[in-house]
């Protein structure tokens, strides 16, 4: 067991799962919460439109979204040519299918307990000159803290175990684009399954320290 923990093709793929959850998570939180906020103010059609996007991977088959992705950031797709990088079979690709299925879980609790919250809070602060700006800075993210931080862990695990949209957009490329999830795949395909109970204990373990974590920020 000691020598799969150790072996090369079990610390590659969580390395680099730690590092799309890195850049992921970097991007995930400013993103979520702003969205969060645009998203609880009044109704309107840009809103809803902005809403079902990010709602979609919540109800859409994972391998359809990166299949989509694909086809709008892949070399002859009409997004291709204002990416500043390539996004297709390289890290950004991988951080991108994070980012995708894990926002919704960030943005839909963030935006319910701002439409709870902040009606009043923001009446409040209206009424001491406050800017909007201010009120969301000084006032509602104080107001909701737990709410975005539990929304964050939640939005990572499922992240972590992304495994449709990686594929479209990664590739599964052994070396470079194998996550950890990828990677069990990959060993129950060529019979390493010993290797493949590791992995998922890798998973297991991260995801229940982010699990304990949000359980303790429940009982605060």
């Amino acid at each position: 067991m000691t020598e799969l923990l150790t072996d090369a093709r079990t610390i590659g793929p969580l390395l680099l799962t730690l590092k799309v959850l890195a850049f992921a998570g970097t991007i995930l939180l400013p993103a979520g919460v702003l969205l969060a906020w645009y998203l609880s103010g009044r109704p309107s059609p840009v809103r809803s439109a902005v809403d079902f996007l990010v709602a979609v991977p919540l109800v859409f088959p994972p391998i359809a979204t990166g299949f989509i992705l694909l086809m709008l950031l892949g070399r002859h797709g009409p997004l291709a040519s204002v990416m500043p990088v390539d996004v297709v079979f390289a890290f950004p690709g991988l951080v991108l299918a994070s980012v995708v299925s894990g926002l919704p879980l960030l943005v839909k609790p963030v935006e319910a307990a701002l439409r709870s919250q902040g009606r009043r809070l923001s009446e409040v602060a209206a009424v001491l000159g406050k800017t909007p700006w201010q009120t969301f800075r000084l006032v509602l993210l104080p107001a909701i803290r737990r709410p975005v931080l539990a929304g964050w862990l939640l939005a990572l695990c499922r992240s972590m175990g992304e495994v449709g949209v990686t594929l479209m957009l990664g590739g599964n490329i052994i070396g470079r684009t194998n996550t950890l999830s990828l990677e069990i795949y990959n060993c129950v395909f060529t019979g390493e399954l010993g290797r493949a109970m590791i992995l998922c204990g890798i998973i297991a373990t991260l995801s229940g320290a982010m699990l304990f974590t949000l359980k303790r920020l429940s009982a605060i």
